[in-house]
């Protein structure tokens, strides 16, 4: 069965960090571009950042420039995503998705494999 996983959410204070993780399961994760998406109550799902299958291409929504970072670990099969200076709006489902082709997109129907999210919630 082929699965993402993702694991790191939680509830944080404004201003503070999370690290995202992201795994698969019955595939090479290291042989996907890779994004991270998140969906806010009552809002659309949209891109947060995307890493290429080599790690060297990586984008960011305007939102998150300057507070995230996303990495991979192709050798562990992970893919990760920095968050630092955590707002309010920064809350919502995470979820990665594996995109076969090796580029960096935002575009979700470009991926092909998806995670079921993990919360994150950034309140006092």
């Amino acid at each position: 069965q082929l699965q993402l996983v993702e694991s790191g959410g939680g509830l944080v204070q404004p201003g503070g960090s999370l690290r995202l993780s992201c795994v698969a399961s019955g595939f090479t994760l290291a042989d996907y571009g890779i994004g991270w998406f998140r969906q806010a109550p009552g809002k659309e799902l949209e891109g947060v950042s995307c890493v290429s299958k080599s790690g060297a291409n990586t984008a960011y929504a305007d939102s998150v420039k300057g507070r995230f970072t996303i990495s991979r670990d192709n050798a562990k099969g992970t893919v990760y995503l920095q968050m630092n200076s955590l707002k309010p709006e920064d809350a919502g489902i995470y979820y990665c998705a594996a995109d076969h082709r090796p580029m960096c997109t935002m575009t979700r129907d470009e991926y092909d494999y998806w995670g079921q999210g993990t919360q994150v919630t950034v309140s006092s």
